[in-house]
């Protein structure tokens, strides 16, 4: 799991580097109270109580110097620290530090913050003294919130006052077993301080988004990383994901994709063979430990692009799958950053429904 953490740095470096010259900074500091979303039966142990803890927040405003600032109505960006108590013995509490955005809409009251970052959690797995929390399997987790606020800067002086929701996901992506992960939603009330006077905003004028107009690009994606079958010390294996796809520009935040996946997951190798030996009858027609593990999706997705780094989100079908193994569709979120004009790196999650299969680090061409 240690090999997030060089991940996660690079991330880091790229999320700063975005940015050379002087903006205004404001903290916020926030409590949050709520509840462990139960996405299945077997976590049903581990929502024993109403989890609760507070953030921490620096943030670094923009003016519009750039043009993706003005297109997104001068966001902010920042880093996060969070405590979540689970109000359970088995899980305990998580630390998780994060980079993150924030977007705001009407007239800059309402707030929507996404973060991605690293966490670390008390009480991980642990065969002998702590065989309950089938949650975590190590102690670093990738981490990943939401928050919904409204939020009134300068209220009272330079001090504000901000409130809302919060959705945040705790898991190592399949890293290694076990790995249910933990979905939490909360209520969060908070304060949030200015540093410096505000600052006008740059107007420039831009051009109508239907003049923008890019042709259609192909992409080659290249993604690895480790994961573990679904059974506790079968072993941790490399795995490799081919994408290639298109994309179409929409304008200058969007574009739409189409593509195919090709899935070489080694530690279905593994998972196979205990199969065909452990339980013959729950794969009637895949007791063959020679089964191919290979498989082969199709999807479609959509990018955000903001400045050098863009959301992406994907949504595929397995059209080749011959071992009997997860739903038939897949999911992939994540973050690019575009090193050179074509070149890009970035960090994704591939999951199945609530259920998370891999970390991806990914290197790619666009064309």
């Amino acid at each position: 799991m240690k090999k997030l953490l060089p991940l996660f740095l690079l991330q880091f470096c790229f999320f700063f580097a975005q940015e050379k010259e002087k903006n205004s900074v404001y903290i916020d500091a926030q409590l949050f109270r709520g509840n462990v979303l139960k996405h299945a039966d077997y976590v049903g142990h581990l929502v024993t109580g109403h989890p609760d803890g507070f953030m921490l927040a620096f943030n670094w405003k923009t003016r519009g110097n750039k043009e993706w600032e003005q297109v997104y109505n001068y966001p902010d960006y920042g880093i996060s620290y969070h405590y979540l108590d689970f109000k359970n013995p088995y899980i305990g509490v998580n630390h998780a530090i994060g980079l993150h955005y924030n977007f705001y809409f009407l007239k800059r009251h309402l707030m929507f913050r996404i973060s991605q970052g690293i966490g670390m959690t008390s009480n991980p797995y642990d065969k002998e003294t702590n065989n309950k929390n089938n949650a975590f399997g190590t102690t670093v987790l990738d981490n990943n919130y939401f928050l919904l606020q409204y939020q009134k800067q300068n209220l009272i002086g330079k001090v504000g006052f901000q409130a809302g929701f919060m959705l945040t996901h705790f898991s190592n992506g399949r890293f290694k077993a076990p790995n249910s992960g933990i979905n939490t939603y909360s209520f969060n009330v908070g304060l949030n301080y200015n540093f410096e006077e505000e600052k006008p905003f740059i107007k420039d004028s831009l051009p109508p988004n239907k003049s923008f107009r890019e042709r259609i690009k192909y992409n080659i994606a290249f993604r690895t990383g480790v994961s573990e079958g679904p059974v506790v010390n079968l072993g941790q294996r490399q795995f490799y994901h081919i994408g290639l796809y298109a994309d179409k520009r929409l304008g200058r935040k969007s574009a739409i994709q189409l593509g195919t996946d090709v899935f070489f997951s080694r530690y279905l190798m593994d998972y196979i063979k205990f199969v065909s030996v452990a339980f013959p009858e729950d794969h009637e027609s895949y007791t063959d430990a020679d089964t191919d593990y290979k498989r082969v999706g199709l999807f479609v997705g959509h990018e955000l692009f903001i400045n050098k780094l863009s959301v992406e989100a994907q949504f595929g079908y397995y059209i080749y799958k011959p071992f009997d193994y997860e739903i038939d569709v897949y999911q992939r979120v994540g973050m690019k950053y575009y090193v050179y004009k074509n070149i890009f790196t970035g960090i994704g999650l591939k999951a199945h429904g609530g259920r998370a299969e891999a970390i991806e680090a990914t290197v790619g061409i666009r064309l």
